[in-house]
């Protein structure tokens, strides 16, 4: 590899001109467009919708804010920008500001220019410490994102306060020729907002009263959530106008995308003695609906929407859960079971916010419900429709007006007949394989219903089907059940009504 420049007289002005940030990354974004390159990876269900408008922002040299709900990717794209910056730029050492050697900006780097000539040493700045974000608080101030006068050191020196060797610079100088991202923007004091407005529209600063001017090369992009969602507070309007591009972000809109991003952010192989967790594709879809049935519940606050997190963790708590039956016993399969999903409550109700309904029937309830509808989507999505005639959602825990269940398919008539005479099935997450499977194969016609719709390579993963088709009758009101620790047991829905009549 070829040794960089040490000194300005060594630095080909050809080779590397003082070009600016947002034509920088202008070139490099045509060049990988013109390569057919990855443009952000990892990135995945925006490249029909949000990416072509960041490429157009890009090319057009556009500051941009993303706008939309939590765990949207915001974050993750402002980081992805630092890759269509060069690998290294040169800048003056001991510059503060990271000035280009043929384009100083302040008064200092002129005069060190002129001083030194050839001799001025020159540093390498890496791309990765051209980026920079602040998460936007009430307490930020000016001096932190733009500087301040530092008296002690204008006294020290015996300079004017208006000059500029006395300034103590904040973050956005200090990135100079580089990206700085402020997150959750209309967290952001509307005061220090307007601090924003030079910086965006004459590319300079000023610090307080002093008429000082510094030029700025920088790329400036913002996160927002929707200002209807925030009582926090909102982006001021003309800054809103200065900011050129606003590109509004989604959740996943397939189950597909969905389940590609929680498989490339959860961490689920973790390679420390145990044997991998093997999930179904049932049950990894299960998984994802929860998120998807969230996004359309009455009891969550759709204006805060429900994040891309939810699966990813659930997913690793599932893979935990089998982890502790297997540390407790080692013959046991690698593989969760739908009771399971009672462990993975923790991992939602951090994540979704309630309404006023939602708070009445409680975090706990509301959970439950969301698992419960997520495994009644995928059990429909396989297996003959067992909806009754004339049934209407319900909340959570309230059971079925009498005479509402009417069967649509015979199919399942084995299955509920074995619990209408008078039997009961407990499940537990602590039963051994043996007893968990033989529990399931006991119930008439399940483990035929099982084999036709929904095969599975090994008993065990049978096993966890047959579970999804109780939990689906359990869901249509057909079945009751209950939960109970470590488990849950169901049984004949209109036993369970006549004894709570009685």
């Amino acid at each position: 590899m070829t040794a960089k420049p040490r000194f300005l007289g060594d630095l080909d002005p050809r080779q590397y001109p003082p070009i600016g940030v947002r034509d920088e990354i202008r070139r490099n974004l045509i060049r990988k467009l013109r390569r057919g390159e990855s443009l952000f990876p990892g990135i995945i269900g925006f490249d029909e919708s949000v990416i072509p408008q960041l490429v157009n922002s890009l090319l057009a040299r556009h500051d941009v804010v993303f706008l939309g709900l939590r765990g949207q990717a915001k974050t993750r794209l402002c980081r992805l920008l630092v890759n269509l910056l060069d690998d290294e730029v040169p800048v003056i050492e001991g510059s503060a500001l990271r000035e280009h050697p043929l384009a100083p900006i302040t008064t200092r780097s002129h005069e060190r220019v002129k001083a030194e000539g050839k001799s001025l040493p020159l540093e390498w700045l890496a791309r990765e410490a051209r980026y920079g974000e602040k998460l936007a608080t009430p307490d930020v101030t000016m001096a932190d994102l733009i500087g301040d006068i530092d008296p002690l050191k204008a006294a020290h020196r015996k300079l004017d306060l208006s000059n500029e060797e006395v300034i103590h610079y904040g973050i956005i100088p200090r990135l100079n020729r580089g990206i700085f991202a402020v997150n959750e923007l209309p967290d952001l004091a509307p005061r220090i907002q307007v601090g924003l407005l030079n910086i965006l529209e004459e590319r300079d600063i000023q610090i307080r009263g002093f008429p000082l001017r510094i030029p700025l090369d920088i790329l400036l992009v913002f996160t927002a959530n929707p200002e209807d969602y925030t009582n926090r507070g909102s982006i001021i309007p003309p800054l809103k106008d200065r900011i050129a591009s606003q590109i509004l972000t989604h959740y996943p809109r397939s189950l597909e995308e969905a389940r590609a991003i929680s498989e490339s952010e959860a961490w689920c192989d973790r390679g420390d003695g145990l044997p991998s967790v093997q999930i179904p594709e049932f049950f990894l879809d299960i998984l994802e609906e929860i998120a998807f049935r969230g996004r359309e519940s009455e009891y969550v606050d759709q204006k805060s929407g429900v994040s891309a997190r939810l699966p990813i963790a659930a997913r690793e708590v599932v893979v935990s859960q089998v982890e502790r039956r297997l540390v407790r016993d080692p013959k046991a399969a690698p593989q969760p079971r739908i009771v399971d999903l009672a462990q993975i409550v923790p991992a939602i109700t951090g994540k979704v916010e309630l309404v006023y309904e939602g708070e009445q029937e409680g975090t706990l309830q509301v959970a439950r419900h969301l698992i419960g509808t997520a495994c009644r989507a995928v059990f429909d999505r396989h297996f003959p429709d067992a909806m009754r005639e004339g049934a209407e959602e319900r909340p959570p825990g309230r059971a079925a007006p009498k005479g509402e269940a009417r069967l649509k398919s015979d199919r399942y008539k084995p299955v509920l007949d074995w619990f209408s005479s008078g039997n009961r099935l407990d499940l537990s997450d602590e039963m051994d394989d043996q007893s968990y499977c033989a529990a399931l194969e006991q119930i008439p016609g399940l483990e035929a219903l099982a084999r036709e719709f929904l095969p599975a390579d090994s008993r065990l993963g049978r096993a966890a089907v047959m579970e999804l088709v109780l939990e689906g009758l359990h869901q249509h009101s057909l079945l009751a059940k209950e939960d109970v620790a470590a488990g849950a047991a169901y049984s004949d829905m209109l036993g369970v009504m006549l004894e709570g009549l009685k």
